[in-house]
């Protein structure tokens, strides 16, 4: 552990930007019935984060492949697309619904719907027909913004959605259009050009965005981001990153009248999730940089870019990170750029955090730890903290109070592992259409996450699990994370998860499926003995599935768990 100083210095950073008056001040207000932290210097909502980013001009914003937006152009196109969406209707609190890959139509969507007061509702782009009907008969949009491969999807379900305007994104096959009277997206842009779009006022606690949560079975559930909350997350991120800045300053590692970096990100996970949308995308608007979408994943294509558009940060799951440093076009590329690299989603393993640090000599490794239902991150942990501190997510951010309980809601002492509950300006409104599931999720403002955590000393949490992936060996909780950060620190292993399968002695034991290096190889002996100097005998696996292809994930790059300890769960089952 790093010396008591280095946390010392921490704490008084943290308390100058904090203190009455700072940027980062923050004062108690009533959201819902209950009192809450909040940021006193926060935006009014999200529609004047995007309109202050018109200053920004021609510096440039969006990129995808060879295409080019600066700020002024993507302005234009927002107020146009803004007075179409008008012009069918929308009025403040509607559902403006965006079913798409990450095109730069998205953001685009994104910002005319919330500029005239719409809702956004993004759809996973990965649901099939019968989700997307769900989805839509849950949300019922005004307007439904698709490209073709979602319209090819929605098109055996047509006749089993509410009845909604469709907008067309990237069509191959100019057919469509009339047959399911969609207009072109292109065509929108015109007729809403020159048109202006009225002031609003808009309440802060009103909804700005509907993301669904990522549940791998079962319908998922419609959280209600509500502009207090997302414009609360964007405050979260610029305060991270001025704890950082301002610890760099009292070490002397700031270059006296250094022009400022402006930022630019490779976005490598979905839009329609609060990773990419309310962390990155957020981040950048409001710090005038840059934006480069990829088609889909590739981690040769994302060095590629690394060295073309001079990104200075990725974030994407931790997957992402630990195949990017491991790539043969790796050493040969200038990522002299990147400062921050990193992760979200999923705790990036203990042996990644070190290797990111070692691998690329201008990034520190960096990760934030959230949810959908807090808009975004509650924690967040870099630099030589996080090098110090690898197996933890970091000290929840000023506007959060934290509470570790266990089943029975009573906090445990410090250091204990128990459930982490959160109540801040950052938790969500409740689920659309879902107020079972709301009040069940929220008790008196207190957000139940359904992680298992502790807390150490310094105020630093440590999220051991999903406390109901959480395997109970012989009345023994084995976490999976434990057990997974040990396997990657195997050097044939490329992908692992681990998982609960059922033992008619023991209730439970540890299992795991294993995706081996190209050419790499290693016998479940070797991989037990491997575990056995890592941790106790009772978590080191008993069952071991070796996949020849890497392992499924979802829509946001998690690897799909219950997928695939049922899969297994049953070859077992049947000898």
């Amino acid at each position: 552990m790093g010396d008591r100083a280095m946390y010392d210095l921490y704490r008084q950073v943290w308390g100058e930007l904090t203190a009455p008056g700072a940027q980062f001040e923050v004062h108690e207000t009533s959201v819902r019935g209950h009192s809450i932290r909040a940021w006193k210097n926060a935006p009014a909502n999200v529609r004047d984060l995007w309109l202050s980013s018109v200053q920004f001009g021609e510096r440039d914003y969006i990129v995808y492949g060879d295409e080019r937006l600066t700020y002024a152009q993507t302005h234009e196109r927002v107020n146009a697309l803004a007075a179409w969406f008008r012009d069918q209707g929308v009025q403040p609190g509607d559902h403006v619904a965006i079913a798409m890959r990450n095109f730069p139509e998205w953001m685009q969507v994104y910002w005319a719907a919330l500029r005239i007061g719409g809702v956004v509702v993004g759809m996973n782009a990965w649901w099939v027909s019968h989700e997307m009907a769900y989805g839509l008969n849950d949300a019922k949009p005004k307007v439904l913004i698709l490209d073709q491969e979602r319209l090819d999807r929605l098109e055996p379900v047509m006749s089993e959605i509410p009845q909604v305007k469709l907008l067309g994104v990237r069509l191959n096959n100019p057919s469509n259009k009339g047959a399911n009277h969609i207009t072109d997206f292109e065509e929108a842009i015109r007729e809403g050009r020159g048109k202006r779009s009225p002031d609003i006022t808009i309440d802060a606690d009103s909804d700005a965005t509907i993301f669904y949560t990522s549940g791998t079975t079962g319908y998922p559930k419609g959280a209600q981001l509500t502009h207090r909350g997302c414009v609360s997350n964007l405050m979260s991120l610029m305060f991270a990153g001025a704890l950082q800045a301002g610890i760099n300053a009292k070490k002397g590692l700031v270059v006296p009248g250094a022009a400022p970096v402006i930022p630019s990100a490779l976005i490598t996970t979905p839009l329609f999730h609060v990773t990419a949308n309310n962390c990155a995308a957020y981040t950048l608007t409001a710090a005038g940089g840059k934006m480069v979408h990829m088609y889909r994943w590739d981690a040769g294509e994302a060095l590629r870019l690394i060295e073309k558009e001079r990104i200075t940060s990725m974030s994407g799951v931790p997957t992402m990170a630990r195949e990017l440093i491991s790539h043969p076009d790796f050493a040969s590329t200038d990522t002299s750029s990147l400062m921050s690299l990193g992760g979200g989603g999923a705790q990036l393993q203990p042996d990644l955090v070190h290797k990111i640090d070692k691998s690329v000599a201008t990034a520190r490794p960096s990760t934030g730890y959230g949810m959908t239902e807090t808009c975004g991150i509650i924690t967040s942990i870099g630099g030589d903290y996080f090098v110090d501190k690898a197996d933890s997510c970091g000290p929840a951010m000023p506007v959060y109070e934290t509470r570790i309980v266990d089943p029975d809601g009573k906090e445990v002492p410090r250091g204990q592992a128990g459930e982490l509950w959160v109540k801040g300006a950052q938790v969500i409104r409740g689920y659309l259409n879902r107020a079972e599931a709301t009040a069940s999720t929220i008790t008196d403002g207190w957000l139940h996450t359904g992680d298992g955590a502790r807390m150490d000393e310094d105020g630093f949490l440590y999220i051991v699990d999903r406390l109901k992936d959480m395997v109970i060996r012989g009345g023994e909780n084995v976490y999976c994370a434990e057990v997974e950060a040990a396997l990657f620190k195997h050097p044939a292993i490329a992908e692992t998860t681990v998982f609960g399968v059922p033992d008619e002695r023991l209730g439970e034991e540890v299992g795991a499926a294993v995706f081996f290096k190209s050419g790499q190889s290693a016998t479940e002996e070797e991989l037990r003995g491997f575990c056995a100097d890592y941790m106790a005998k009772h978590k080191v696996p008993r069952y071991f599935w070796f996949v020849n292809e890497p392992l499924p994930r979802n829509a946001s790059g998690k690897f799909l768990k219950r997928e695939l300890r049922d899969r297994f769960a049953k070859e077992l089952a049947a000898g």
